[in-house]
């Protein structure tokens, strides 16, 4: 069973996200002219940098995951995608899908994940702990 990123802990923060894809190619070899280029995965990941501000419990309940449920970042896990999870339907002129009950229609979207290669670091810049990891996006 996959393990599920904890509903209790809170979204990633804005200022911390940094998304970008791995590099999928390699370089040719040319002895002379510009540098060339060819694929060497047919999928690749996206290594994503994050960051939550939590309380004295929630750092408890985020080492939790990380240390038995993900046993120390090595197993995948599935979490809310912070870009697109919760955000309205919209129809094309920008208005916002409403269900039966007049409420916006909200995008579910989730991420299959592992850890990054650098264990998460918690920093205390005031009342909340800051908890700063990388994790990658699998294709």
């Amino acid at each position: 069973m996959i393990p599920i990123w904890p509903p209790e802990l809170p979204k990633p923060q804005r200022a911390a996200f940094q998304q970008q894809f791995q590099d999928p190619r390699i370089r040719k070899r040319a002895e002379t002219g510009p540098p060339g280029y060819r694929r060497r995965y047919s999928s690749v990941g996206q290594l994503v940098s994050l960051s939550i501000k939590v309380t004295r419990d929630q750092l408890a309940v985020f080492e939790n995951f990380h240390q038995n449920d993900t046993a120390l970042g090595s197993l995948p896990f599935v979490m809310p995608d912070p870009i697109t999870d919760g955000w309205p339907l919209l129809t094309p002129d920008g208005e916002a899908l409403l269900g039966p009950d007049d409420e916006p229609l909200l995008i579910a979207a989730h991420w299959l994940c592992l850890f990054g290669e650098a264990m998460p670091a918690v920093s205390k810049p005031g009342l909340h702990f800051v908890v700063a990891f990388p994790v990658t996006v699998m294709p």
